[in-house]
């Protein structure tokens, strides 16, 4: 229920401290190394107020950071609110420190201070407000949420019994809430390349490991609890699973336990697909940027998606026969022509918009709209302007594929608006930008023709028919794709390329 990365807020000299803020390498390096790996007593049980009342006896100023309210009528205590921040001038014992905020000085129980965010924010020579906007994302937003949900979570277990807890309502109730997880995951890539990036800097390894060793936390890097929020809301799916596999039906809160196993399970996948989805943006810029002389609009303008790719002969009506590429994408299909030296180069030749077209099969044999005979075809109509375009594949398996793959984009397209599956366009801008930049690179033209294409899935409810990392029965063990925290500092370009479509 606690927020992931709750480290003690600690800060060594003034509100702007110079060790920290200063860039020349000399000062801060020495400081921090001293402090963080001079001394193992700081790692051991109890360590946390050693260190805390060793940075105070040196001289330096130490403030903490409320965690929860702390409401109080004696007057030798300091009452403070969540969020506040108490600077700490005696910290020698374990239990309580001495220490002042706007009102007073007082006595105040060293278990309601911490912190983390704030911490940073104080050091404006280190974090801009959008780094730490990256790097955090809405976890603040999670940790409301999560103290709200805990509470009530608490209030339905039943202590002196806990086999008649009844606590399945709880995550109907909140179950709309868990949506905010959705925005998290989708920012941890970029949170996980921001971080790599400072990391490469002395100064805010140091900055982070003062702060883990200050709290005490378990020796796993920033960008290890940082994967904690992602983590949580996959495994509330499965505990719910386990749950329900030792109660029996006729427990009053079984059916609850049910629909909250479904319900959990559903934020879960809403969540992965918007996390695919939003890696499937980047490669489709990347896609596009490779096609020569594009024309018109974007193709995220409208998609989202691939479906499916190959290669179709197009006839006209007078006859005329051409070899062309063809991509299905949500809401389009988009048509390039081979390089003829080169046959990974593909140059763009036009697109059908999907919403006004009906697919329709053709027998072999002959064709009375074209008069010609034909093999494995199948017309794609416009139904605004009747216009009929005749495509044929090489093989009969190729024009199967090709009629359940707009089945299939129908389909798509259908759930989409019900799921509300929507990328802002923001991420659509940053998507294409990030693409120019790599073509100007070393980038050569990229083919999608050996791009995966996702698999058919009927049967399934229709949130359960894409990536499917959830099960859909009870599961007997963990599923989930999601890698565990590392036990040491872990390499975050590890993490990140897991979640890179393409290596540059």
């Amino acid at each position: 229920g606690s927020l992931p990365v709750d480290l003690r807020r600690v800060a060594d000299g003034s509100a702007e401290s110079p060790a920290l803020v200063d860039d020349n390498g000399s000062e801060e390096d020495y400081s921090y190394e001293e402090f963080c790996h001079a001394n193992p007593r700081y790692l051991q049980p109890g360590g946390e107020q050693l260190a805390v009342s060793e940075l105070i006896s040196d001289g330096n100023v130490v403030y903490a950071e409320a965690l929860w309210d702390h409401v109080t009528m004696d007057d030798q205590e300091l009452a403070f609110k969540a969020g506040e921040v108490i600077q700490v001038l005696e910290a020698s014992n374990k239990d309580w420190w001495w220490g002042r905020n706007e009102d007073k000085e007082a006595w105040l129980p060293a278990s309601f201070v911490r912190g983390y965010i704030r911490q940073c924010r104080k050091h404006t020579g280190m974090f801009t407000p959008a780094q730490l906007s990256t790097i955090f994302g809405n976890i603040e937003d999670i940790y409301k949420f999560q103290r709200k949900f805990l509470k009530d979570l608490e209030k339905l277990y039943n202590k002196e019994e806990p086999h008649l807890s009844e606590i399945g309502s709880c995550f109907l109730q909140h179950q709309e809430g868990f949506a905010i997880y959705s925005e998290y995951c989708n920012n941890h890539p970029g949170a996980c390349l921001e971080l790599s990036n400072l990391m490469k800097q002395s100064k805010y390894r140091h900055f982070f490991e003062a702060c883990r060793l200050l709290q005490q936390m378990i020796d796993i890097a920033i960008d290890g609890f940082l994967l904690t929020p992602v983590q949580k809301i996959c495994k509330y799916p499965l505990q719910l699973a386990e749950l329900l596999k030792y109660t029996t039906q006729d427990h009053s809160d079984y059916n609850n336990i049910k629909a909250a196993y479904e319900a959990m399970k559903n934020v879960a996948c809403l969540i992965n697909e918007r996390k695919r989805r939003l890696e499937s943006i980047d490669k489709i810029a990347r896609w596009q940027v490779s096609i020569v002389n594009w024309e018109g609009q974007d193709i995220l303008g409208k998609s989202s998606e691939l479906i499916h790719s190959g290669e179709l002969t197009k006839i006209s009506k007078q006859g005329k026969s051409q070899q062309r590429t063809f991509f299905l994408f949500d809401h389009q299909l988009v048509f390039c022509k081979k390089d003829l030296l080169r046959r990974d180069m593909l140059y763009y030749k036009g697109r059908m918009d999907m919403d006004e077209m009906e697919v329709v099969d053709v027998e072999d044999g002959k064709d009375k709209d074209f008069n010609i005979s034909v093999k494995n075809a199948f017309k794609i109509v416009n139904n605004a302007t009747e216009e009929v375009h005749l495509f044929c594949g090489k093989k009969p398996g190729d024009k199967k594929k090709w009629l359940e793959a707009c089945t299939n984009e129908r389909r798509r397209v259908q759930e989409d608006k019900e799921m509300g599956m929507e990328i802002s366009e923001n991420q659509k801008k940053q998507a294409m930008q990030n693409a120019r930049k790599s073509r100007h690179g070393k980038m050569k033209g990229v083919s999608y023709s050996r791009c995966p294409v996702p698999p058919l899935l009927q049967s399934l409810h229709p949130i359960h028919q894409r990536h499917i990392t959830v099960p859909t029965s009870i599961p007997q063990q963990q599923v989930f794709a999601l890698a565990e925290p590392k036990r040491k500092p872990s390499l975050f370009w590890h993490t990140f390329n897991k979640l890179t479509p393409f290596k540059k």
